[in-house]
């Protein structure tokens, strides 16, 4: 059935109205999910904002990036379906690492600092860090730099896709050519601007290349499925996450988003080319399960299928092994 022609009219020019239709046309299309809950909404705003000043930042002293926001948080972000997505999986992560920890293993997960401070290691003179120590700090710096100075959750610039980080940076910049009057020269300036941000890109520093290294190092020793695992036992999900993502040549957002969303009978074969043993899944499900709202395909209220299914192909594996 084709939309009517009037309704386009009138969303093309009212945000608002546009974003009412969507959300109706998402309800219809599956009425049963579950919607976010008021702190899905408050951390996927609260990452966009930062994310958007940040890159504002980049351009100088060219933009006022508090007014930038208070636009566009009125009149709707411009490519707001790309960094939806984004936010979503930066939220979703974080309410997952932020759960209450209960019997944890051998170490708490990381405390969150500010990401410029500096991290002190003490390593004595005749016993210089492992490949393997050092590809985990550089994991933890880089994760570190996902948070702001506050622990709030953040994208990190340099963990951003190229493509994506020019289009927010022409669209911050087009939106300040607009406040200057669409002059000439301000445009020639920030076109500058955008493109001296643009090489201030170093996904070298990001997560996606500390995962790389830390999984390249383990793999070296032998001792990545191990490793694993016991970030498993410690609830380390983001070296967890880290370390499947390499796995499976996934970016890091991408794997936590896989992670948090899968069915429990999903998880096994997932990780299967990670883990050795698949008992360490225990504490990963039990950590996931007790995520309330997650997007699981069998996200309806009081549904346990897909778990009870699970458990039960585990029964019986344990009785056709004894």
């Amino acid at each position: 059935m084709a939309e009517t022609p009037l309704f386009s009219q009138l969303a093309s020019v009212n945000p608002a109205l546009s974003a009412r239709l969507k959300e109706s046309a998402a309800f219809l299309a599956a009425p049963a999910a579950t919607r976010l809950s008021e702190e899905q909404r408050a951390l996927v705003l609260g990452i966009a904002r930062r994310l958007v000043e940040s890159v504002a930042r980049l351009l100088g002293g060219a933009v006022d990036s508090r007014a930038l926001w208070d636009d566009w948080a009125a009149q709707g972000l411009p490519g707001a379906a790309q960094l939806s997505s984004l936010c979503f999986a930066r939220a979703e992560e974080h309410r997952w690492r932020n759960q209450p920890v209960q019997d944890v293993g051998e170490a708490p997960p990381p405390r969150v600092i500010s990401s410029d401070a500096a991290i002190d290691v003490p390593v004595a003179a005749e016993d210089p860090p492992s490949a393997i120590d050092r590809a985990y700090l550089a994991l933890q710096i880089a994760d570190r730099r996902r948070f702001d100075a506050l622990g709030h959750p953040r994208i990190a610039i340099d963990d951003m896709d190229l493509d994506l980080l020019r289009a927010l940076l022409l669209d911050i910049a087009a939106w300040a050519l607009v406040q200057a009057g669409k002059d000439s020269a301000e445009a020639a300036r920030l076109g500058e601007a955008v493109r001296g941000a643009l090489a201030q890109h170093r996904p070298e520093r990001g997560i996606d290349r500390a995962a790389a290294d830390y999984h390249a190092a383990l793999s070296d020793a032998g001792t990545l499925a191990d490793s694993a695992a016991a970030a498993i036992a410690r609830h380390d999900w983001a070296s967890f996450i880290a370390l499947a993502a390499a796995t499976h040549k996934y970016r890091y957002d991408a794997m936590a988003l896989a992670l948090i969303t899968a069915e429990p009978a999903q998880l096994a074969p997932m990780l299967a080319p990670l883990l050795r043993d698949q008992a360490a899944l225990v504490s990963l499900e039990g950590s996931l399960v007790m995520l309330p709202g997650r997007a699981v395909a069998s996200a309806a209220p009081d549904d346990y299928t897909a778990a009870l299914q699970a458990r039960a192909a585990r029964f019986g594996e344990t009785e056709g092994a004894a």
